[in-house]
């Protein structure tokens, strides 16, 4: 492989979505200010944190490939946080009820060795059922996705919070575009299909 590959992030979600692709990776925490400027869009937001997570790795990561990503979650135009708390997992599901929730998730693949960085936002929507509190609340106590940016894990029994998704890349709705993510690491020669990924 023509450069060691690193995913900056502490993401175990992100981890097990990018071990689908068999090729080696390390793991690398960077430590940035996750706080939307003034006025910025959740797109926006999503790809400036993909890039400046990439981007604070470069030092400790010079000669890599170093893979950024960031998840925004809207409803109604509002960013959804990761809820933290029981109750804020319950207010946030209630605030989604019956509504569309855009995922906004941000990509950059930098060459820390050239400076060469590449970056996209992919967008998948989710269309949430009319649900009772008591769905709500047990969900929550099912599975306490106090982690998850709009308080459900779709790779786990939140797909039942849903009518319908849509996008092009089911990844992207828990934190990785895969899809876009092989083609970006295709423009730096590294084929998941290729001897070299093994």
């Amino acid at each position: 492989m023509p450069h060691p590959l690193i995913l900056a992030s502490s993401s175990p979600y992100r981890r097990t979505l990018l071990q689908q692709l068999g090729i080696p990776f390390q793991q690398d925490s960077p430590h940035i200010d996750e706080a939307p400027q003034a006025g910025e869009a959740p797109a926006a937001l999503a790809l400036r944190l993909a890039t400046e997570k990439a981007h604070a790795l470069a030092g400790r990561h010079p000669k890599s490939l170093i893979i950024g990503s960031d998840q925004v979650a809207s409803c109604d135009g509002q960013i959804l946080g990761k809820p933290g708390s029981r109750e804020r997992a319950i207010a946030q599901l209630q605030a989604c009820n019956g509504k569309k929730v855009m995922f906004h998730t941000g990509l950059s693949l930098l060459n820390s060795a050239s400076g060469e960085q590449l970056g996209d936002t992919e967008t998948f929507t989710v269309y949430f059922r009319q649900l009772s509190t008591e769905q709500i609340e047990r969900y929550v106590e099912l599975e306490q996705p106090y982690d998850c940016a709009g308080s459900f894990k779709a790779e786990g029994l939140g797909i039942a919070l849903f009518e319908r998704l849509e996008g092009a890349d089911l990844n992207t709705l828990v934190g990785l575009p895969l899809i876009r993510l092989t083609d970006m690491l295709n423009h730096f020669g590294i084929d998941p299909l290729g001897p070299q990924a093994t």
